[in-house]
């Protein structure tokens, strides 16, 4: 979503304190009056509108970006990478805390839009403005460790943005992300409610849901609720990997293949999606002492570790 989803506004963030300001304080822009109507009504002045296709809702509830912003902590010298800053409110906010924001948005017509609103800023070497698709933009060349993730993500790629600033170093040192709340209770869900994409970041970052956001803080407002979830990556710069690439892939290709069928038992998903005998499947849960009537969908990251060893190279990894 651009610059859509909302924190909870009862809930408040564990913010990080912003750094003191420093001597010379930079004037602060007028901040917008900030409604669904009052959105709704800029939209149609400037003859724009929110494209389902593009999942975008605008953020319309000053509370919520301001509790994205207590998150955030933005404070000069912050490197910080937006995703979808969609009208430039949030934007806004982090370029008055001081950080050095590259923005990268889709959407044409916005980032025009922005290019004027912002171009102080822009001029200034404050923001760098970015139009294009995030998922196809080299986030090695596009940002120069450490940096942080802020974005409103549109619900329709969570999946391949997680995927994209997790999976590879260098990675951000945080991620402040406003999801659907289905998703990030998902990735954050505890052993007994995994999903792969659960274990996948799990295995990454330490992540923990900051607030929810109701549906009426965006403009127009989406169909589900959002929450916004703080990601810490246990392993920014990559230095320090807790799998080689390929004992990483094996790691995966365990996970994806026992989740193809969650519900049914260790056991059987083992045999049945793996070059495995039952003899093999027995003796493996005995080593590891994981139950085989337990589903994937129980077992925690350590123990998915545990199980990948125990499993060993397969058959078309032997040769590696």
């Amino acid at each position: 979503m651009s610059e859509s989803h909302t924190p909870s506004r009862d809930a408040a963030p564990a913010a990080t304190s912003p750094a003191a300001a420093p001597p010379a304080v930079t004037p602060t822009r007028k901040a917008p009056r900030l409604d669904p109507l009052s959105v709704r009504r800029q939209l149609r002045v400037e003859g724009l509108r929110a494209h389902h296709s593009m999942s975008q809702n605008f953020l319309a509830d000053p509370d919520v970006l301001q509790s994205i912003l207590d998150l955030a902590a933005p404070e000069p010298g912050r490197r910080v990478l937006e995703v979808g800053p969609g009208l430039g409110i949030l934007t806004s906010g982090l370029l008055d805390g001081g950080a050095a924001v590259t923005a990268v948005e889709l959407d044409r017509s916005l980032a025009l839009r922005l290019s004027r609103t912002q171009s102080s800023a822009i001029e200034a070497g404050a923001l760098k403005l970015v139009q294009g698709d995030i998922l196809d933009q080299k986030i090695a060349e596009l940002m120069e460790p450490p940096y942080e993730v802020v974005a409103n993500v549109p619900y329709h790629i969570t999946s391949p943005i997680l995927h994209r600033f997790l999976g590879t170093p260098p990675r951000p040192e945080r991620l402040v992300l406003m999801l659907q709340r289905e998703v990030a209770e998902r990735i954050s869900a505890a052993p007994g409610d995994m999903s792969y994409l659960s274990v996948f970041v799990q295995f990454h970052a330490a992540v923990r849901i900051a607030f929810l956001v109701p549906r009426d803080a965006f403009e127009p407002a989406p169909e589900v609720e959002s929450a916004v979830v703080e990601i810490t990556p246990v392993d920014p710069s990559g230095a320090t990997p807790r799998l080689s690439p390929a004992d990483e892939d094996h790691l995966w290709r365990v996970v994806q293949a026992c989740f193809r069928e969650r519900r049914k038992k260790l056991h059987n998903v083992l045999s049945r999606q793996l070059p495995l005998t039952g003899a093999d499947v027995a003796r493996i849960l005995t080593d590891v002492g994981i139950d085989g009537d337990r589903r994937p969908q129980t077992l925690s990251v350590d123990e998915w570790l545990a199980l990948r060893i125990a499993i060993g190279p397969l058959p078309d990894e032997a040769g590696r």
